[in-house]
């Protein structure tokens, strides 16, 4: 883009959203351009419109331009859908500024947020009034982009997916060019055709940008109860889980899975944080468990914590090696602190796949057996949501390691784990994150042909123009 169409474009924007709501001077638009762990590029301008209205006017003006647009929420998303590609040419529209008032509705348990609320934020109003939005996450996304991306986290395995919380939403479309669809109802049953918001989750911004959206809350727990648990062997872990399903049901919150490397290298890096276990090793293997009740003691008549322990003594030397008991937030912020521990080591080969939880086990330890055969220098810190099947099977090639760090052997490496995942064992690529173009290349390698077809017409239906998003979710273009 030459600088006077760029002048121009800034111009007409400016006159949509105001001269202090659009960047075009490098140092203002830098964060925006940065992504949380991949996608640096290079935008035209960056917009921050303050209404659906204003959302409305820009996406209008892109379309009938045919100027590339990406909307972007609080930018902590890692497949690099919300950041700009290297071209100058995008438009990003950050949807920072379009929040508005958190209403929260007690009698229909559900909360009306502005897509770019953060997690943090409408948990925080929703405290006020005894309910969550309990989706657990390492980051403090906006709620736009938990509704792109489709986020899951920790507590998946008794609340589900943002997919599974989402009531409604606005969302202003590519075609017709800035019509808003209003599809706020918050009814949790309506069964009247197409649930057309589904079109717009776990797509991240293709086909319409999300301005507001209802999603149903949830009562904070008035009890929980947590263990660190060491199983007797790798086997022990399923079989560990559907015990715990099976005495619990739904009080079962969390089901976490850590190995010996994950808690060595939060305790080597984290200050305040100790080994557990002393004054015995770390294991090889342990899992965060939580219980959560919304019911107090007195009413329920069961204190979870002591249920929790007496389930556990029940299970020792059965499933059960070892275990420590209670101490929450203590070992809540092992499992929060992984990601951030594990940056120190090197370079950072992120996974986040899913497989049947009746696969974890064989997965892990075909995985770990062609790692140390293939690439024996890496190190392997494993973690993640066990509940669910997901799990972070995160690699870091070491900054001293020989060989030095290689792209195309990353790549070789990435291939490989993920044909494992989705070929040998029936797993997802991507479990929590997305696509964007930091993964798309898998999507057209694993998607059915069948699948990638249909989801291209409906792209197209939704965007004709190819004006919104990063992602061509339909068949790869031929070379």
């Amino acid at each position: 883009m030459t600088s006077s169409s760029i002048s121009e474009l800034h111009g007409a924007l400016a006159a949509l959203v105001g001269e202090a709501n659009v960047y075009v001077d490098p140092a203002d638009k830098a964060r925006y351009e940065t992504g949380a762990r991949y996608g640096n590029g290079k935008a035209a301008v960056v917009v921050r419109p303050a209404s659906t209205a204003e959302v409305a006017a820009v996406v209008r003006h892109c379309a009938q331009t045919g100027t590339p647009l990406i909307a972007q929420g609080a930018n902590t998303g890692l497949v690099a859908a919300s950041t700009p590609n290297e071209s100058g040419r995008q438009v990003l529209l950050s949807l920072e500024r379009l929040r508005g008032e958190i209403v929260v509705d007690r009698a229909n348990r559900t909360a009306t947020v502005g897509a770019g609320v953060t997690l943090q934020e409408l948990n925080e109003k929703l405290a006020e009034q005894g309910l969550c939005f309990p989706i657990d996450l390492g980051a403090n996304p906006s709620l736009g982009g938990m509704i792109a991306t489709n986020t899951g986290g920790s507590r998946l395995v008794r609340y589900g997916d943002v997919r599974h919380n989402l009531l409604g939403i606005e969302v202003v479309l590519a075609d017709p060019p800035g019509q808003v669809l209003d599809l706020m109802s918050g009814l949790r049953k309506n069964n009247t055709g197409y649930d057309l918001k589904q079109l717009f989750v776990g797509v991240g911004g293709v086909g319409g940008v999300i301005t507001r959206a209802v999603v149903q809350v949830h009562p904070l727990p008035r009890q929980t109860a947590t263990a660190l648990i060491v199983p007797t062997s790798q086997e022990a872990v399923l079989e560990l889980l559907i015990a715990l399903e099976s005495e619990f049901g739904d009080f079962l919150t969390a089901y976490e899975g850590m190995s010996r490397s994950t808690v060595q290298s939060v305790i080597d890096h984290v200050p305040g944080v100790t080994n557990p276990f002393a004054p015995e090793p770390i294991p090889d293997y342990c899992l965060l468990v939580e219980l959560a009740a919304t019911s107090s003691r007195e009413v329920l008549g069961v204190d979870l914590q002591s249920a929790l322990n007496d389930f556990l003594e029940r299970q020792f030397d059965v499933l059960v090696a070892n275990a420590v008991l209670d101490g929450g937030p203590d070992l809540w912020k092992i499992r929060h602190s992984i990601s951030e521990s594990i940056r120190h080591q090197g370079k950072l080969i992120a996974f986040d796949i899913a497989v049947p939880r009746s696969s974890m086990i064989d997965f892990q330890k075909t995985a770990r057996e062609m790692l140390a055969s293939e690439f024996p220098w890496l190190r392997l810190f494993d973690f993640g949501h066990w509940a669910d099947g997901g799990t972070h099977f995160n690699i870091v090639w070491p900054h001293e390691a020989t060989p030095a760090y290689d792209s195309d052997t990353v790549e070789r490496l990435r291939t490989a784990i993920y044909d494992l995942v989705v070929r040998r064992f029936g797993g997802s690529f991507s479990a929590e994150h997305g696509v964007g173009p930091y993964n798309e290349r898998f999507y057209h390698r694993y998607v059915s042909p069948e699948a990638q077809a249909l989801a291209g017409r409906l792209q197209e239906t939704l965007d004709p123009r190819g004006v919104l998003g990063q992602v061509n979710f339909g068949p790869a273009a031929s070379d």
